[in-house]
């Protein structure tokens, strides 16, 4: 194992921390809280600065744009979650450009990967109707249905196929890995 330095080592053992603590949030309570993300976020500005000064706010700042930036577009089209967003504003903002799009990248082959399990699995116990049932929201009642108003929270979290912070969680720790031995 390669010697850590003192920011490294911070680095390592808060964002573990911040994405093992999401995960267990957005599994158990489907949201992942601001009072988890926003200290963590102001809290990367901070180390930021006093590890890496002007350069690592820059970086921080390019991250963010990244990691928000990227989620909080999704999330406008209804393709994700609140805190979702703010997990990846505050986990760029400690790792920076580079790491924020390893991280997301690997996410997303994740989290891929588990849909593409999770719905073959479905089409082969529950079928395709039962899995359309089940994962799509058209927002339109059928002719047998009863008219109703839009979908409600707890319809749309029902409907989704994993906790995002668990495949955050997973792709963060591997890319951390891999790049501990060039880690500031």
């Amino acid at each position: 194992m390669p010697e850590l330095s003192v920011a490294s080592l911070v680095l390592v053992v808060v964002v573990a921390a911040f994405t093992a603590a999401a995960a267990v949030w957005d599994i158990r309570e489907r949201r992942i809280p601001n009072k988890l993300t926003l200290p963590v976020f102001f809290a990367g500005w901070i180390y930021q600065a006093v590890f890496h000064g002007w350069s690592g706010l820059g970086d921080a700042g390019l991250g963010f744009l990244v990691g928000f930036g990227v989620l909080f577009a999704l999330w406008m089209v209804g393709g994700g979650g609140g805190g979702d967003v703010k997990l990846m504003g505050a986990l760029s903002v400690w790792l920076g450009f580079r790491l924020t799009l390893l991280v997301m990248i690997a996410s997303t082959f994740i989290v891929l990967a588990v849909t593409v399990g999770v719905v073959t699995w479905s089409v082969m116990t529950r079928g395709v109707k039962g899995s359309q049932k089940k994962y799509l929201a058209t927002g339109k009642p059928t002719a047998r249905d009863k008219p109703r108003p839009t979908e409600s929270v707890a319809e749309k979290q029902g409907r989704r196929v994993m906790a995002y912070a668990v495949p955050v969680a997973v792709s963060t720790w591997l890319v951390m890995i891999w790049k501990l031995p060039t880690l500031p």
